[in-house]
């Protein structure tokens, strides 16, 4: 079986779905194979995405795009003050 990247939104849809159906009397397990995932991964999403609306997913992921670039820019920006450490220091 092929995996499938689910996005942010189908994700807290299907963590609703489950929420639902489990409100409705059935077994969480059940519940969990009704939306073709595993129960690892339910509860990975759960403990992730729990108690999220799609509007806070979005600002979510859009934040830690943002913190991976932000990273980025510094450990470049670190690395140019070392190199330029060096060089000033006539350690090259």
């Amino acid at each position: 079986m092929g995996q499938k990247k689910h996005t942010a939104e189908e994700i807290v849809a299907k963590l609703r779905q489950v929420d639902v159906l489990v409100s409705q009397g059935r077994k969480v397990a059940e519940a969990i194979r009704s939306i073709e995932v595993t129960e690892v991964t339910y509860y990975r999403w759960r403990s992730e995405y729990g108690g999220l609306k799609g509007d806070q997913v979005k600002r979510l992921k859009s934040l830690e795009t943002e913190n991976q670039r932000l990273c980025r820019a510094i450990s470049d920006l670190t690395l140019e003050k070392l190199i330029l450490k060096e060089a000033a220091a006539g350690n090259f």
